[in-house]
């Protein structure tokens, strides 16, 4: 089986900030309570995506906390929590990681996020400029990585500095990996050094080609190898007509101000280079022009910070689009949909197959798989 046609890891979204069926708008709109967090979770877990995503931020639950409840009610599914380096120190972090990792049964995944909004990032105590933020977060990773690996760490940088640190209880994966994402020179220089994962959001081919050839070029003159994985929103129907329709209604409650106003808040709030590599992808908030490349639509980030951009289709143009990803080097398709708990039956049920992701991998705890076909899927959604 050539690298291109092997079947994908495709992880799925806990949407820690709230969810709903329209962007920008209130109409349908669900809290980010746990019963519902905890639905989207075991969806996930029976349809067989291999993790979900827990991001990070002041308009979000904590992921940690969020990680620890859900692995108590999943079996398969790995859970790839955000971690903000100056909120903590790496030792604390580290005995985080370790008792997650523990607790979930070697389930337990670190996305490092580095960059974000100065203005959020100064409420929560952080007053570092963009590059030292990546400095930062090199000596933090240095130190935790030698706390996972077994070590007593004494260290003395700039921004971190610790002396006798270890961990009693470790890991239970031998070798946690650590996933990151950053479009700066300094966020390649830091993938390339000591990440493992390197994620970038769904732009065009040719732009997330260049940003993989940046990263391996770079790991390579330090004698390291880099996986890669794409951040994105997949909006996926039987038909493509079908598809486009669902596209077109999650903004039909957009107003132009509050597009306007959105993309006013991206370029002055933000100083994160992947965020400007985004907005630019809007056509500075226009409606018309939206399909960037070939089924890619950037409608979602008229109003959607980070990840703004969808492939939308049917299952075969979809999965073909996937393809071109993987032939880059992308191993790991980072998912979501609005709302995530349908979205997730949606992508399971008619892009799983054509991804070669089997059905062994999937309905595999003890029920049959006819008992959660889309059509007889009701979700019970907590009363608000």
């Amino acid at each position: 089986m050539s690298e291109s046609n092997k079947p994908l890891d495709v992880f799925w979204f806990i949407p820690v900030s709230g969810d709903g069926a329209y962007l920008g708008s209130d109409k349908g709109a669900r809290p980010a309570d746990f019963s519902y967090l905890k639905q989207i979770a075991q969806a996930a877990d029976r349809l067989g995506f291999g993790g979900a995503l827990i991001p990070v931020g002041s308009h979000c639950e904590d992921p940690w906390i969020v990680a620890a409840a859900l692995a108590s009610h999943t079996e398969r599914l790995r859970f790839l929590a955000a971690l903000r380096p100056g909120l903590a120190t790496p030792t604390h972090f580290a005995r985080q990681t370790a008792a997650l990792d523990r607790i979930s049964n070697g389930r337990f995944l670190v996305n490092v996020v580095a960059g974000g909004d100065p203005r959020e990032l100064a409420s929560e105590g952080i007053f570092l400029s963009h590059d030292d933020r990546y400095a930062h977060a090199a000596e933090f990773l240095t130190v935790y990585r030698r706390l996972l690996a077994g070590e007593t760490v004494d260290y003395s940088g700039r921004y971190v500095q610790v002396k006798g640190a270890r961990l009693l209880f470790p890991t239970v994966q031998p070798k946690l990996p650590i996933w990151f994402g950053g479009s700066s020179e300094p966020a390649l220089d830091l993938a390339a050094d000591q990440v493992d994962v390197y994620l970038t959001w769904g732009e065009p081919p040719a732009e997330v080609a260049e940003k993989i050839e940046a990263v391996r070029t770079r790991a390579a003159a330090r004698g390291r190898t880099v996986k890669f994985g794409i951040r994105l929103h997949l909006i996926v129907r039987e038909t493509e007509a079908d598809a486009w329709a669902v596209a077109d209604k999650l903004i039909a409650n957009l107003s132009n101000e509050a597009i306007a106003a959105a993309q006013k808040k991206f370029a002055e709030d933000s100083d994160s280079v992947g965020q400007r590599r985004m907005t630019a992808l809007h056509h500075s908030g226009r409606r018309d022009g939206l399909e960037i490349a070939p089924n890619l639509w950037a409608g979602i980030g008229l109003v959607r910070r980070g990840a703004g951009t969808a492939l939308v289709g049917d299952p075969k143009t979809v999965a073909a689009r996937l393809r071109e990803y993987q032939a880059l080097g992308i191993e790991t398709v980072i998912a979501s949909g609005y709302p995530h708990l349908e979205e997730a039956y949606k992508v399971g049920e008619l892009l799983f197959p054509e991804l070669g992701i089997g059905e062994a991998n999937r309905f595999n705890h003890g029920t049959a798989p006819g008992e959660f076909g889309v059509g007889a899927f009701k979700p019970a959604i907590a009363a608000e």
